[in-house]
């Protein structure tokens, strides 16, 4: 479990602040405070509460800070403020300072808590003493004991099954991961839709509102309701005429309808292919392709605030299979259909079934697919990544464990169907009794704030980018979050000062940092409610996931011991990928790594450091993928449309450079010309063609900060461009225009 004690004083705070100089708490005065635009009134208040908390708690312990963030600082406060508490307190403290600490009551009533409260000596025997002390031991409990740890699981979480499986793991060397509940049959979509012990008909279960609609009360929808909507889609399915196990694509926002439809084709035994809605026709394309998909979901427009942005016309033009054509807002579509597709009541028409006619599901054997989502790997065409029958449980018992979602939590996370998380939303929300908040909208605008406020969110997931223009722009000033108990972040590296003002909206609730990818189906890493949590770090390995930092001789280094290096795991992961329709999944994620315990370790891909502390932090990708905005891509797909951009280009390499401070990465493209003479042209001029054909051509959303010249790309002795070397030149070189 992370420290939280003081181990460490004479290392600086790894932070964006560590340059600036902040007072102790002990030294900071009333023209201090009043320097900050808070009135002398207030000031004087804030001291004074301040000075009591350093005299019960000290100046400078975690305990100050948790009194400081609960008893003295509020959103409505100077950001500064916040800062200067924060900095203050932890001024010498040393790296991972905690932002949160748990509370031993509030612990007890976490599903992990309950679960240890009632049976943590028979699981953890003279081990166990309360939640928060003995969470370490259950973690690593997790891994040594999976078939006891995932059968208790899925017994929490309601989980039935049509055919029991023959055992929870089955080992052998055919099967690097191992099988798992082999023999067993079950219908994911089927539990979600199910009522149980925990959950009746009448349960709320959606919660949305259409960007625009910010002065009307939120929607909701019960349990029985989404339960009927989803049976008429899949007597519409049927009407189709497709063999069960047919992949049909989804091209939506995340909304009501795509949340129906997702659900319905799994109900109906067929796999969803998920296409993210920012997608331009050539990627649409290609996954379309790559699937075989026989059909296609998607909407006319998509709207976001005054824009109308075409999306049917994409799908279009990306010569898809038949489309099914949802309206955006409207009753009636506003475009003209191509021959052979069909409008959203017209599919509805198709079936004599009402609503209320029970659809019966599709039980189906635990491996079978249910749906393909993509990943860019390093060759540049995306990794057609499988969902199985099982990985909706491992996203729910995630969900379980770390964020803590159970009933009557409400589970907002601004997403789409296309990438992992959409799907994790559905599931980790429904599978575990909660209602789920799609708002129909940007969630870069005040609405999207005063929706989380209405829907009364007590889960927020964000990612970093999102979190930065909330808090450039303010726009979510105003807004009461105070019924948020916890913040997940995934999709990028965050920064710390961003968080600890994401903290700050909702009064200092944790945010639990979550990293995975689609093949985990999860994440391998992430946070508690039952440890401190650090800002930017991650304070454990996911439930059932055991974590390995390689050194430079490519074997493991000493579990406990600080370090860097590639992150490997290892391999029996419940729920993780065991194919790639498209690749050789043992090449990608098993070949060449080291054997450990008699066990060949899973790649991953990532650079991660274990601090001092114990805690985990991500330093972006080893290989040549990037994440730019929370979507994965890899450096060839960028470099073969820059490459075209000007004649004069011999080639190009795009690299993902973390910016000063921390934060996501940021998109850097090394040139070089085929004559050098001309190397001095205008290079801002270059960059924005690079982002009119990038945004163009591969997504709307990437854009690149710098473009920088070089003679010659450095290369192996095979000839492989070592965009690693680039990455840590430019980093080093800060900001400038010159490696």
């Amino acid at each position: 479990m992370p420290e939280s004690s003081n181990n460490h004083a004479h290392q600086k705070p790894k932070n964006a602040m560590a340059a600036v100089e902040y007072k102790g708490l002990t030294s900071i005065t009333l023209s201090d405070i009043e320097a900050l635009g808070v009135d002398t009134g207030v000031a004087i208040d804030l001291l004074q509460k301040l000075a009591g908390i350093v005299s019960d708690y000290g100046a400078a312990t975690p305990q100050t800070w948790q009194r400081i963030s609960q008893d003295v600082l509020a959103p409505d406060l100077p950001f500064s403020l916040h800062q200067m508490m924060y900095y203050g307190c932890y001024k010498d403290f040393g790296p991972d300072p905690p932002a949160w600490l748990p509370d031993p009551g509030c612990a007890m009533l976490t599903n992990v808590g309950k679960l240890l409260e009632k049976r943590g000596k028979e699981l953890l025997g003279s081990k166990y003493k309360d939640p928060i002390s003995s969470f370490s031991d259950f973690q690593e409990f997790s891994v040594s004991n999976p078939e006891v740890y995932w059968k208790t699981v899925l017994d929490e979480m309601n989980v039935s099954f049509s055919i029991l499986p023959e055992c929870i793991l089955r080992e052998d060397q055919s099967h690097p991961g191992g099988q798992w509940l082999p023999g067993a049959h079950l219908n994911p979509a089927r539990h979600c839709l199910s009522p149980n012990r925990d959950r009746n008909l009448n349960d709320i279960v959606l919660i949305w509102r259409n960007e625009g609609d910010d002065e009307a009360p939120v929607e909701k929808m019960t349990l029985k309701e989404l339960r009927s909507e989803v049976w008429a889609v899949a007597h519409a399915l049927e009407t189709l005429g497709l063999s069960k196990g047919s992949a049909i694509a989804i091209d939506m926002p995340m909304d009501v309808y795509s949340v129906v439809v997702y659900l319905a084709i799994v109900l109906a035994g067929y796999v969803v292919v998920s296409i993210a809605d920012s997608f331009s026709p050539n990627e649409i394309s290609t996954r379309l392709k790559i699937s075989k998909a026989k059909a296609i979901f998607t909407q006319d427009f998509v709207v976001r605030g005054k824009k109308r942005i075409p999306l049917y016309s994409r799908v279009v033009d990306a010569q898809s299979p038949m489309a099914i054509v949802i309206p955006s807002r409207a009753s009636a579509l506003s475009t003209k259909l191509r021959y052979g597709d069909i409008s959203w009541q017209d599919f509805l028409a198709r079936t004599k079934e009402s609503k209320e006619v029970q659809f019966d599901s599709v039980e189906q054997p635990v491996e079978a697919i249910t749906n393909i989502l993509f990943s860019s790997g390093t060759t540049g065409t995306p990794k057609a990544i499988p969902m199985t029958g099982i990985t909706p449980f491992k996203a729910a018992a995630d969900g379980w464990c770390h964020m803590d979602i159970r009933k009557g939590d409400i589970v907002a996370w601004p997403t789409n169907l296309g990438w992992m998380m959409g799907p994790w939303l559905v599931y980790a929300s429904l599978l575990n009794g909660a209602s789920m908040a799609l708002y129909n909208g940007s969630p870069l605008s005040s609405g999207f704030a005063k929706f989380i406020q209405d829907a009364k969110v007590t889960m927020l997931g964000v990612i970093p980018s999102i979190v930065r223009t909330w808090k450039t722009t303010n726009c979510t000033a105003g807004f009461d979050w105070s019924t948020i108990r916890c913040f997940g972040s995934t999709g990028e590296a965050s920064s710390v000062d961003e968080y600890l003002w994401l903290m700050g909206r909702a009064r200092y609730k944790p945010v639990i940092e979550y990293c995975g990818g689609t093949e985990i189906g999860g994440g391998f890493v992430t946070g508690s409610l039952l440890q401190p949590q650090a800002l930017a770090a991650f304070s454990t390995a996911a439930m059932g996931c055991s974590l390995f930092i390689l050194g430079e001789d490519g074997l493991p280094i000493t579990s406990d011991a600080p370090g860097i290096g590639e992150l490997a795991l290892g391999p029996l992961i419940f729920g993780a990928s065991s194919t790639v329709l498209n690749a050789d999944h043992y090449k990608i994620y098993f070949k060449g790594m080291p054997i450990w315990n008699g066990k060949r370790l899973r790649r991953h891909g990532d650079v991660f450091e274990r601090t001092c502390g114990g805690y985990y932090r991500a330093h972006g990708r080893a290989d040549d993928t990037m994440n730019l905005g929370g979507i994965k891509v890899s450096s060839l797909e960028i470099e073969r449309i820059c490459n075209a951009v000007d004649d004069n280009i011999l080639e190009t390499a795009a690299i993902g450079v973390p910016p000063v401070g921390g934060g996501p990465e940021k998109l850097v493209i090394v040139v070089v010309f085929k004559d050098s003479d001309k190397s001095k042209q205008n290079l801002g001029a270059l960059m924005t063609s690079f982002n009119s054909s990038l945004q163009k051509k591969l997504n709307p959303l990437f854009k690149v900060s710098n473009v920088v010249t070089l003679p010659s790309l450095p290369r192996t002795a095979t000839n492989k461009v070592m965009r690693r070397v680039l990455r840590q030149q430019f980093s080093q070189a800060g900001r400038g225009s010159r490696l």
